[in-house]
Parts: C-alpha cells; structure tokens; sequence
C-alpha cells in the first residue's frame, strides 16, 4: 500500500499523544500527530461561546504532578489558583475548611465544624502528612479499594461519608471510593504537595501549548483513522500514512481497543458538567462547593473568582458536575434549585449556557490495580493515554514518555534529557 511515509505515526492528539510526539520530535525523529476532531487535547479541550469558555468537563491542574513541567511552561499557561479548602452544606449552612498551613486561623473553626469528629479530623491530618511527605513506595505498597484504606486510617463517619468521600467521588467519578487506594494515596499527595489551579484562559491552554512545540504541519486534524495494518495507518477517505519505525496508539480506551484489537483497556466513569452564567457572583473566592447532605452534586466552583477570562466582562460561570451522562432535561432545574440552597442565592435568573456528557472521562482503577500498563504491543506497535498509567493529566503525559521510550529503545536510540 503507497502513502506519505514518517518515521512515526501517532494516532489521538490528546495530552498523552502529544507528549509522546514531543518527546519523539526531540529525538529528531519525523512525527506525524492524527486526530479525528477538528482540534487538539482530546478530553482536556475548551470551548469558546459567546465569551464564555468551557472545559469540557470540569477540570483542574495540579502544579505539583511532576510530569508537566518536562515539556510545559508552566508560567506560560498563567496558571490560577483556588483555595485550600472546601466549603461543605451540612446541618443546614456551608462550612469552610481550610488548610491549616496557609490559613492556621482556620484550624479551629474546621475543628468545630459539625462534619465529622475531631479524631477523624486528627486522622485525615495523619493521613495527608504521610501522603505528603513519605516516600512514593510507602504510598502504593498496598492495594485496596479507597474506602477500605480511609477506614483503616481512621477517616470514618460523617467526615469520611459527607466531605471526604463527596470529594473523591469527584476526583474518581463513582461513589463507592471502590477506586484503588495506590491512586487515593498519590492523589493526597498532590493535593498537599500543589495547589488546583486552572490556566488563565482555560484547560485546552495545556495542550494547545503542547501542539505548539511540535508545528502545525506535523499535527493534522479532521483525519480520522479507520485502521492499523503493522507500520501503516489507513485512514477514511482511503488514504495512508506508513510509518519507518512505530505507529503510537494515543486514543482513549474505547477508541484503543477497536484499533488495536489484542488490547485490553478498563471500562470508565462518566460525569455530566452544568455551565451557568450569573450576573452576580454567589461567593467571592474560588472555592470548592460540596454537598454534604443530599448525592445529586459532585461539587460545583464560581470558575471566574479565579480566573475572570472565563466569562465576558460583569459575568461569572459556575461549573457544577454530576454523575453519569444521560440524567435528560429534566434534571437542569433540579440541579438549579438545589444549588440555590447550597449557594443561598438566587438562581432563577441563571443562565443555562451548555452541559457536557462525558460518558468516557476517567478509566476506572479498581484493585488489583497496575500503576503502570505496558505501552509496548509489539515492535513498531505502541499504546499510550491514562488508561496506560493513571487515569489523570499526570498518568496521561507519563504514557506518552514511556511509549517515546519503548519507540527509541526499540529503533536503537535514546530519549532526549
């Protein structure tokens, strides 16, 4: 079969994609990036309408994962920051818990808070002092689910059911913390380690700035791939791409396996992101909102109290998420009076701006739990994306450098320092 040939093809330019090709293009290799849609970041994307722009899908960075600052600017991407802390809806009113390293007026307000008694408190503290601060091998040494280890720390009771567990039902997308605890524990980590920021002008910044490294020609979008034959990529149209060295399988999970049949992948959780406009912001620091009575919320954040450029001048957008994708039209007024108790505003004037269905957004990571997937298929035949690694921004972009590595290892050559 004649086509264009490239020294590697790489299909899906997501973050775990275009870090691969980053890494491969530093080799001095000739690499060609495909993707289907008609832009670059695959789950990590931003919308612009009407002066709003919008994740696709609530999201956070961490500056803490040490995987990103191999190959982003992190002072480039203007990075905005949200508060240490939570406010959690118990008994009736919303209650602030802060961290007490950057705020230690607040210790003992959160120690009063009626969510979850002070020996459980003493025992999350425990816990994310020794996520924090021990050695990674001590953190993954254990595989259980994440429910299971917070018991076993002592994070029990009202704190683990209504902030702790509200809280990583976001972080994991499913409500049962039956997610391995090797991620629960590394997830701690960064999250005593960095501070969850968003890029100033949105999450498609991360990997717009990646592409970026790369040039336009060697990204090419709106080319969907229909096929892999061993070195050559069949594209729709009947067009192909061969490759002198690897093909790079960078799609998510689903997309993965129909390509590359010998692949076995996780099944994925899937959450449903509301936008609304607000001409009146109802709180006035980024600050993460969880329920702690009702399950209907995962957690819900004024998006422009940290970075304004996320809405048009006098504006606000508050993201707010939910389990699962299909909940139809119905659940959007449900979803707007309960967050009028949790804000205690107002929120029959909202505007509702769009909702986004991500029915694939997190690989699952249930025990026996693998941190690391092999990303070598074959020789020439590789495979990356979280599914790989974690299923995160961090695991995404360390899938990326250890197909880069399989690739180089495997032609003779070395990757880049």
């Amino acid at each position: 079969m004649q086509g264009e040939q490239v020294d590697v093809v790489v299909v899906g330019a997501g973050l775990a994609g275009l870090s691969a090709a980053r890494h491969l293009h530093a080799a001095g290799l000739d690499v060609l990036v495909v993707e289907r849609s008609d832009g670059v970041g695959g789950r990590v994307r931003t919308d612009v309408r009407d002066g709003f722009r919008l994740d696709r899908g609530f999201q956070l960075f961490n500056p803490a994962y040490p995987e990103p600052p191999r190959l982003l600017d992190l002072e480039a991407l203007d990075l905005r920051m949200f508060a240490r802390g939570a406010l959690v809806f118990r008994a009736g009113r919303r209650h602030r818990l802060a961290d007490p390293r950057t705020e230690p007026l607040s210790l003992a307000r959160s120690a009063a808070a009626p969510v979850g008694s002070l020996r459980a408190k003493a025992s999350l503290g425990a816990l994310a002092l020794r996520d924090g601060y021990a050695p990674v091998s001590a953190l993954i040494r254990d595989d259980t689910t994440a429910r299971a280890s917070l018991t076993r720390w002592g994070v029990t009771g009202d704190l683990a059911d209504h902030v702790v567990g509200r809280f990583l039902a976001g972080v994991f997308l499913e409500p049962e913390l039956a997610t391995s605890s090797r991620f629960l524990h590394l997830v701690l980590r960064t999250f005593v380690r960095g501070t969850p920021c968003v890029p100033a002008t949105g999450m498609g910044r991360i990997p717009e700035q990646l592409a970026a490294g790369l040039g336009v020609e060697r990204v090419r979008l709106e080319t969907p791939v229909i096929g892999v034959d061993g070195d050559t990529v069949r594209l729709a149209g009947g067009a192909c791409v061969r490759s002198r060295l690897g093909v790079v399988v960078a799609t998510d999970a689903v997309a993965a396996r129909a390509l590359l049949p010998e692949l076995s992948v996780p099944a994925s959780n899937g959450v449903t992101t509301f936008y609304h406009a607000t001409s009146d912001s109802p709180v006035s620091e980024p600050i993460l909102l969880l329920d702690g009575e009702e399950e209907l919320i995962l957690n819900s954040v004024v998006l422009t109290a940290a970075a304004p450029d996320y809405a048009p001048p006098g504006l606000h957008l508050v993201s707010t998420s939910v389990l699962g994708t299909g909940h139809g039209v119905e659940l959007e007024p449900h979803l707007r009076s309960r967050l009028a108790t949790l804000y205690g505003a107002d929120t029959r004037a909202w505007d509702h701006l769009a909702s986004y269905e991500i029915p694939a957004a997190l690989p699952q990571m249930l025990p026996p739990f693998e941190l690391r997937r092999s990303v070598r298929l074959a020789r020439g035949r590789y495979v990356c994306g979280d599914h790989r690694d974690t299923s995160s921004i961090q695991g995404a972009m360390v899938s990326g450098r250890r197909a880069a590595r399989a690739l180089l290892a495997d032609a003779g050559l070395a990757l880049p320092a």
